[in-house]
């Protein structure tokens, strides 16, 4: 058995990442801080859930960025394979963090909206002189998150290669721009229903709605943050390469003109830029120690240079082909119909 080093380029992703990151970070902070003051000055229920799911939402990139710093360690003797799955573990605190501080504490907010104005009478939203705050916060806050949307979607573009977007969000490797892209959708969505439970509060005078703009947040909050927890769950329970990079690996290991076939490969992703690979070769059965060395190298080699975009520890096991003739085997067990491309199929084979 053979290991390579971690050779190869490690791509354009975590740039691309961390500007949408940035981007993120600069506009949620200063949201918050906006409707925060609005909220003080107005006391609208909307404003407190749309300034808490931007401080969330502050967090979760601060924690997206010390991921992916800590990911960027040298491995050790503890963790021989790097920190590359800090990334994942990072953004799954991001899609809890989402839940617990932006959803529920939102779903909160406007149960005690509700209670307190179903026994509330003549209310006046124009009492205060600040009624019109909400709506100025709320629409500059969309410019600001429209703004970071639109980094978010060009740097993803840079890795998209023509996937759909849900296909995109559900079978990339690198975490945060699925967060990011998630979290400034779900923004504006969210401003959306502020605007509307504000709006209509104050063309009806009737509070509950304000109350129901928090709930609807709340709801939109706990969804994106499931989706995301499933996502993330995945990649850190690990997920074999794509089936492109798949089929481009095995092809490569079996360009060596003394390697007969892969009799059984695996692929596993120890980060979004780092991949193991694990395949037991089909070599002559005459073949010298020297040929079989050769064979090896070459195949890792090739192997690397099939998938310049990740970098690739290979671990390659020479064997005598016990039914020549058979396909090569990639993975366990057949692919389902309608697959994750980086789904890891569960039924042993080989």
């Amino acid at each position: 058995m053979s290991e390579t080093k971690s050779g190869g380029s490690s791509g354009g992703s975590s740039g691309e990442s961390s500007a949408a990151v940035v981007a993120a970070l600069l506009a949620n902070l200063g949201v918050a801080v906006t409707k925060f003051v609005a909220f003080l000055l107005t006391g609208f229920s909307s404003m407190l859930a749309e300034s808490i799911h931007s401080v969330a939402d502050t967090g979760n990139q601060v924690l997206l960025l010390v991921g992916s710093k800590r990911a960027g360690r040298a491995p050790d003797q503890e963790h021989p394979f790097g920190f590359g799955q800090q990334r994942y573990v990072y953004s799954f605190l991001v899609a809890i963090m989402l839940f617990v501080l932006g959803g529920l504490f939102a779903l909160y907010e406007a149960y005690e909206k509700i209670r307190e104005s179903l026994g509330e009478e003549d209310y006046d939203p124009f009492e205060s002189r600040w009624w019109w705050v909400p709506l100025a916060v709320l629409v500059a806050a969309m410019v600001m998150e429209g703004l970071s949307f639109r980094t978010a979607i060009r740097e993803s573009n840079k890795v998209r290669r023509g996937r759909g977007w849900v296909r995109f969000i559900r079978t990339t490797k690198s975490p945060e721009l699925p967060v990011v892209l998630l979290e400034d959708f779900g923004a504006l969505i969210g401003l959306g229903f502020a605007v509307a439970g504000v709006g209509l509060t104050l063309v009806t005078a009737n509070p509950v709605w304000d109350g129901i703009g928090s709930g609807a947040i709340g709801v939109l909050l706990v969804v994106f943050a499931a989706v995301l927890a499933v996502e993330m769950g995945s990649l850190l329970v690990g997920e074999a390469a794509s089936p492109r990079a798949r089929e481009r690996i095995l092809a490569a290991l079996e360009s060596p003109e003394a390697v007969d076939r892969v009799i059984n490969s695996r692929t596993l992703h120890l980060g979004p830029d780092q991949v193991l690979v694990a395949a037991k070769l089909a070599v002559g059965e005459t073949d010298s120690a020297a040929e079989v060395i050769a064979a090896i190298n070459e195949a890792e080699q090739a192997a690397r240079d099939s998938v310049p975009e990740v970098r690739l520890v290979i671990y390659l096991e020479p064997d005598v082909d016990t039914a020549p003739g058979s396909p090569s085997v990639d993975g366990p067990g057949e692919v389902s119909a309608d697959p994750r491309e980086s789904a890891v199929e569960d039924a042993s084979r080989g």
